[in-house]
């Protein structure tokens, strides 16, 4: 364990330097809650909570517990989920609010590997690149990776990304004929999903087609896009004679995206209201 930290400690580091010095990702997080908050009106109010940098879940509690919300609806940016990424956030918000008293209605938007407004937006993307290719390609479909232990255990994350895969494909406009599903981030000596980006990479090599490929699990832009994607596999493809390598970008703010998020929201407060007449009426 302390070999492993160490090293992706130097690989954090030089991953860093390459971003000139921090993540994008807050900056860009913070970004989609402003379009969130417009999308909504005023009687919302985007709080971001993040795991392993500020605001941390312990500071985003604090400012809503100080805003003193009617309801809240929990809105991971993990189109997918895992119980490793939504799950523990979900888990972590909630032990936390418990901890700090905050007494509120409280619910969790689900899982949207198919929402329209996020599957209109990545295919949007993919389209504009794949109306340019006029050479044979290959069209990767990138997800972050996850240990088969955890897949194992029934965790539902890559059933959703074949999901997300499907309609991604049906609603292209420039349908590839020549397409594959594939995993990125893989840390440690465990199996994990496959194949992986590099298999893929290294395949399309073999057989002298072209990548574009487009991040499917990502929203936003960050160390796994502008550093894995765009730089490492980017090297990777051209060593092994890809004869192009084009990248799609993450959905971000784009305005298809935000609505979809927007309809999720709306979705669950029509929801809580619905149930509060029976709430009151169940009341002794």
């Amino acid at each position: 364990a302390w070999l492993i930290a160490r090293q992706r400690s130097r690989v954090a580091g030089e991953i860093y330097a390459h971003l000139g010095g921090s993540s994008p990702l807050l900056a860009n997080t913070e970004a989609q809650a402003g379009a969130l908050e417009a999308a909504l009106g005023l009687e919302y109010r985007c709080f971001i909570a993040m795991r392993y940098w500020h605001p941390l879940t312990a500071e985003a509690v604090a400012a809503v517990k100080a805003w003193r919300p009617e309801e809240i609806v929990l809105l991971p940016l993990y189109p997918q989920f895992s119980t490793t990424t939504a799950g523990s956030s979900l888990a972590a918000w909630h032990a936390e609010a418990q901890r700090q008293g905050l007494a509120c209605p409280t619910c969790e938007a689900p899982p949207y590997p198919t929402e329209p407004g996020f599957i209109a937006a990545l295919a949007g993307h993919i389209d504009e690149l794949l109306a340019d290719v006029a050479r044979p390609s290959r069209l990767l479909l990138s997800a972050h990776g996850l240990p088969l232990k955890i897949v194992r255990k029934g965790d539902p994350y890559p059933e959703q990304i074949e999901s997300t895969a499907a309609a991604v494909i049906d609603a292209l406009e420039h349908r590839p004929a020549d397409w594959q599903v594939c995993y990125q981030s893989r840390v440690g000596p465990l199996a994990w999903l496959g194949p992986s980006v590099d298999e893929e990479i290294r395949r399309a090599g073999q057989d002298g087609v072209g990548i574009v490929i487009a991040p499917i699990s990502f929203v936003s832009e960050h160390s796994e896009t502008l550093v894995e994607l765009d730089r490492d596999y980017r090297r990777l493809a051209e060593s092994c004679g890809v004869p192009f390598y084009w990248r799609a970008p993450t959905v971000g703010t784009d305005p298809r995206f935000i609505a979809g998020l927007a309809r999720l929201v709306r979705r669950e407060t029509e929801a809580q209201l619905a149930e509060r007449p029976r709430e009151a009426a169940a009341s002794p």
